[in-house]
C-alpha cells in the first residue's frame, strides 16, 4: 500500500485536489437537511417532522430522478476535454441546459398529480400529508434553478474545475441554512418557512453558477453564443439520459420506498427514518465526492484514448473510496447517538432511532464500491451497464429481502436497503473487470 501510494503520489494528490472541495461541499448538503430537521424537528408535534421528511423525500425524488442530467454532461464533457474538442463542449452543455430546463417545466405541469400521488401513495395522516403537501407546493418551482444547477455543476466537474462545485454547493447550503434559521425560527413559519428558504437559495446559486461557468468558457475559448440545439446534437444525450434515467428512477423507488413504507408503520417510524436517511446521505455525499472525482479522470483518460492511465484512476478511486467508507463506520459508532439527540428532542423519536442506528454504521462499507463505480461507469458513458446493474439490483437487492424480512418491520427495510447496496457495488465491479479482460474498455 505504501508503495502504491509514494509510486504514484501525484496522481494521488491529483484525485484528492479535485474530490476535496466536492467533499466538503457534498458533506454541506446532508447538514442543510440536517438543519432542516433540527429546527422542525424541535417544534411542539412529531407531525412537523414526519410532513418535512415526506414532502422533502417526494422533492428529492423528483430533482434526483434528473440526476442523471449532471451525471451525463459530466462524462461527455470530460471526455470531450480529453479531446480537446472546444465545439463539442460548447454543444453539449448547451443540450444538457435545454433538457433541464424542458423536464423542470414538465415537473412543474404535473404538479396536481404529484400532489395527489403523495397523500395516496404514503397512508400518512391527515396532518402528516398537509405538511407534506404544503412544503411540495412550494419546492416545486425551483425546479428550473434546481436542474440547470445540476447541468452547470456537471460541467465544472467534466472541466476539472473542483473548487466551482464547491463554491456554488457551499454558497447554496449557507443562504439556505440562514433562511431556515429566520423563516422557520424567527418568523415562525414553520413547514413552509423550510421550503421558502430552499426555492430561494436554489435561484441564488443559479446566478453565482453561471459566473463560475463563464469564466470557464473564457479560459479555454468557447463560444459563448446561445441557439436551441438540434435534434442531432441531443441525439446522443437523449440515449445516454433515458438509460441514466431508468437507473435513477429506480434508485428513487428504492429509496421512496423507505419513506413511503416508513409511513405505513407510523409517524414515528417515518421521523425516525428522516434522521437517520441523513446519515445515510451524509455518508453518499462524501463517497461521492471521490467517485465525481473519478467520472472526470476517466472520462479525460477515455477521451485521450488511454487505458493504463484510465485503470490507474479507477485503483486510486477505489483506495480513497475505501478509507473514507471506514472513517464513517467509525464516526456513526463513535458519536451516532449524540447526533440523532442533536437532530430532535421528542423522546419517541430519539429511543426509535437508535435502534436502527446499527445499520448505518454498517452501511458506509457494505456502500462504497457502488458509489465509485457508479463514478466510474459515468465517465466511461457506459449507461446501460448502470442501468442494467440498477434493474438487477433493485429487483434481486431490495424488494426480494423487504419481502422475505417484513415481519422484520423497520429493520427489514433497513436489511433490504443494505443488500441491495452491496450487490450494486459487485455487479458493477463484476461487468467493469469483464470489460477490461474483453478489451473493450475504451469503446
Amino acid at each position: 500500500m505504501k508503495n502504491f501510494f509514494s509510486h504514484y503520489k501525484s496522481y494521488h494528490l491529483s484525485l484528492l485536489f479535485l474530490a476535496g472541495p466536492m467533499i466538503l461541499s457534498n458533506i454541506s448538503v446532508p447538514l442543510l437537511g440536517l438543519v432542516d430537521t433540527a429546527v422542525i424537528g424541535h417544534l411542539s408535534s412529531a407531525h412537523y417532522l414526519a410532513g418535512i421528511a415526506l414532502g422533502a423525500s417526494s422533492i428529492a425524488v423528483l430533482f434526483w430522478l434528473a440526476s442523471f442530467l449532471r451525471m451525463s454532461t459530466t462524462g461527455v464533457i470530460a471526455q470531450a476535454l480529453g479531446c480537446k474538442d472546444t465545439n463539442r463542449l460548447r454543444m453539449l452543455f448547451q443540450s444538457s441546459v435545454f433538457l433541464a430546463v424542458s423536464f423542470a417545466i414538465t415537473l412543474i405541469l404535473l404538479q396536481p398529480l404529484l400532489l395527489t400521488a403523495i397523500a395516496k401513495l404514503s397512508g400518512a395522516s391527515e396532518q402528516v400529508v398537509n405538511q407534506a403537501q404544503l412544503y411540495f407546493s412550494i419546492r416545486i418551482y425551483s425546479a428550473p434553478a434546481a436542474l440547470c444547477n445540476l447541468v452547470l455543476l456537471g460541467f465544472m466537474l467534466g472541466m476539472h474545475y473542483g473548487k466551482g462545485p464547491f463554491y456554488l454547493v457551499l454558497f447554496t447550503n449557507i443562504v439556505n441554512i440562514v433562511l431556515d434559521i429566520l423563516f422557520v425560527v424567527v418568523f415562525e413559519w414553520g413547514v413552509a418557512g423550510a421550503a421558502w428558504a430552499s426555492l430561494i437559495a436554489d435561484y441564488s446559486a443559479l446566478g453565482l453558477a453561471l459566473c463560475l461557468v463563464r469564466k470557464l468558457f473564457i479560459k479555454h475559448q468557447i463560444g459563448w453564443h446561445w441557439k436551441l440545439p438540434t435534434m442531432a446534437e441531443t441525439s446522443q444525450l437523449l440515449s445516454l439520459n433515458r438509460d441514466i434515467f431508468i437507473r435513477s428512477l429506480l434508485l428513487q423507488l428504492c429509496f421512496s420506498f423507505m419513506t413511503f413504507y416508513g409511513a405505513r408503520l407510523g409517524e414515528i417510524t417515518l421521523a425516525a427514518n428522516a434522521v437517520l436517511l441523513n446519515f445515510l446521505m451524509l455518508v453518499s455525499f462524501a463517497l461521492d465526492g471521490i467517485a465525481y472525482a473519478a467520472e472526470a479522470k476517466v472520462g479525460h483518460a477515455k477521451g485521450e484514448q488511454n487505458e493504463r492511465i484510465l485503470r490507474l484512476w479507477v485503483r486510486i478511486s477505489v483506495f480513497w473510496g475505501g478509507i473514507f467508507a471506514l472513517l464513517y463506520a467509525l464516526f456513526f459508532a463513535t458519536v451516532g447517538t449524540q447526533l440523532i439527540q442533536l437532530l430532535t428532542d421528542i423522546p419517541e423519536v430519539v429511543a426509535h432511532a437508535q435502534m436502527y442506528l446499527p445499520w448505518l454504521t454498517l452501511l458506509p462499507v457494505v456502500a462504497m464500491g457502488c458509489f465509485i463505480f457508479d463514478g466510474v461507469f459515468v465517465g466511461l458513458t457506459r449507461a446501460k451497464a448502470m442501468r442494467n446493474s440498477m434493474l438487477f439490483s433493485a429487483g434481486l437487492g431490495f424488494f426480494l429481502p423487504f419481502v422475505l424480512t417484513m415481519s422484520w418491520q423497520n429493520h427489514g427495510l433497513w436489511f433490504a436497503m443494505s443488500c441491495f447496496m452491496a450487490l450494486r457495488g459487485a455487479t458493477l465491479v463484476y461487468r467493469y473487470h469483464q470489460l477490461c479482460r474483453q478489451g473493450t474498455l475504451l469503446q
